[in-house]
């Protein structure tokens, strides 16, 4: 990465937010055409303005500031200079003011802070040093995949930093924010996303994730990058040969779904309650997540595995907020499934191989936690295709991502132009898988989902968000 200078702070701010970068992956998502240097300014004065004046939660229940998240979105799908600035006027309305903290973090006093937002201004000035003097894969390495900072022996469980649980908590709002840094290329997302990983949380977390066998080094030739604007690792393109189906996540989701530990009136005890779930059932979910193999000996792997968490992220948010009469919901808590599962290739690219291991393991095992504490909802798939097989269009062109990237780019809710973003990515890369690409799963009637998945999924929030109806914050509620 190229070294953050300490000098003036207009200097600083310059080199914490450049101008965006290719990606880092060939899986990563493309940025749409559209750009100008209007765009471009305004895109780097919210990100700088933001940095300077407001704190990483909008409010004292630790609601995350989104202000970044949707001007990149925006900025990547062709939107304008003044619609961006004009988002930004109205999502700054809301924000509260950056507060100094107590006393700067070092590496002596890292752990002692961990998980106090008071200090999120220090773990930012903390981070920026660190990112002057390492690349992003090391620093990633370091921070966040090390047992250094997730387990320190003879330390109370209730007191261990695990940085890795705190990357993936706050509904993956970390992951979130480092994955643009990653994507775009730029530092200051970088340093906003482990800061806001050091005033996280923490959920449970298996010890037994850092005994490491194999490469571990940051230095290990498939993933050195010098810096973050060398975005030099290019993996394969989706391929075609499905994999074998007893280590398939979808397997996984279904075994998950059958346990007779979560009863509905277990799934009442924890429902809306990611915290109080991982607490009584961490264990078990990482148990589910485990039996999750994932072999990096063989080509390709990597990518694979990825693909599943896309498709597995998609369907929670898709089918689950299907119901019987034919109305959809869009759930808030699953939509960021969706959202965050598009960083994964650029996070991906920066990671050695037991730390991409390590990071798609992490995500699967969040994301089947949230789908319990939604209400684990029946993923009926054979009826959910039977009723939206013929969904009336209003499209006016071809290609209906078109019209709906448009309409997310416009829509006045931050999170619409970000779901869409993924749906359209998803896509684009995995549109053309045919039926029975997932024929030999477990989950039930996943041989008849193809690639027109991500469009039925693009196309119900469209329609569900389109009257100005907002997110839905219930879950789904199970019944005895």
């Amino acid at each position: 990465m190229a070294a953050v200078q300490q000098t003036d702070p207009g200097s600083e701010l310059d080199a914490l937010f450049p101008s965006p970068s290719s990606p880092p992956n060939v899986l990563s998502p493309p940025r749409h055409p559209g750009a100008t240097p209007e765009a471009a300014a305004a895109l780097s004065y919210v990100l700088k303005d933001n940095y300077t004046k407001y704190h990483i939660f909008f409010n004292y229940k630790q609601f995350h500031n989104h202000i970044t998240h949707r001007a990149l979105a925006l900025f990547a799908m062709g939107a304008s200079g003044p619609l961006i600035e004009k988002l930004y006027k109205q999502d700054s309305a809301i924000q509260r003011p950056a507060v100094r903290s107590p006393e700067a973090i070092t590496e002596e006093n890292f752990i002692e802070h961990i998980g106090d937002e008071n200090f999120y201004a220090a773990y930012k000035s903390f981070f920026i040093k660190v990112i002057e003097e390492k690349s992003l894969s090391a620093t990633l390495e370091e921070y966040i995949f090390s047992k250094k900072y997730n387990f320190i022996e003879g330390r109370d469980a209730s007191a261990q930093p695990v940085m890795l649980a705190r990357f993936f908590g706050g509904f993956l709002h970390a992951f979130i924010h480092v994955g643009y840094g990653a994507e775009l290329g730029i530092p200051g997302m970088i340093v906003e996303g482990l800061a806001l990983t050091s005033v996280h949380g923490h959920n449970f977390l298996p010890s037994d994730l850092f005994e490491h066998s194999g490469t571990t080094e940051v230095e290990e030739p498939t993933t050195q990058l010098a810096s973050l604007f060398l975005n030099t690792k290019a993996p394969t393109a989706p391929s075609q040969v499905a994999q074998p189906p007893k280590n398939h996540a979808f397997s996984v989701l279904a075994k998950i779904m059958q346990d007779p530990k979560f009863t509905p009136k277990e799934i009442k005890k924890h429902f809306r309650n990611f915290d109080g779930l991982m607490s009584e059932h961490g264990d078990t979910i990482w148990d589910y997540a485990k039996q999750w193999t994932i072999d990096p000996s063989q080509p390709g792997e990597i990518e694979r595995k990825m693909e599943e968490c896309i498709w597995t992220s998609s369907i929670l948010y898709t089918l689950g907020g299907w119901n019987k009469d034919g109305s959809f919901t869009a759930d808030f808590i699953y939509m960021h499934c969706v959202t965050s599962s598009l960083f994964l290739p650029s996070l991906l690219a920066y990671l050695p191989t037991d730390s991409q291991v390590l990071l798609l393991r992490g995500y699967f095992a969040t994301i089947l936690g949230l789908h319990v504490t939604r209400g684990f909802p029946r993923l009926d798939i054979q009826g959910f295709l039977s009723a939206t097989s013929h969904l009336p269009s209003e499209n006016k062109v071809d290609n209906p991502f078109l019209d709906i990237v448009q309409s997310g780019i416009m829509h006045p809710n931050d999170h619409v132009s970000k779901i869409q973003r993924a749906f359209a990515h998803f896509s684009s890369l995995y549109g053309a898988r045919p039926k029975a690409y997932f024929k030999d799963t477990e989950l039930e009637g996943a041989e008849a989902l193809d690639g027109s998945f991500f469009l039925l999924g693009a196309r119900l929030t469209d329609e569900y968000m389109r009257d100005g109806t907002f997110w839905s914050l219930e879950g789904f509620p199970a019944k005895d």
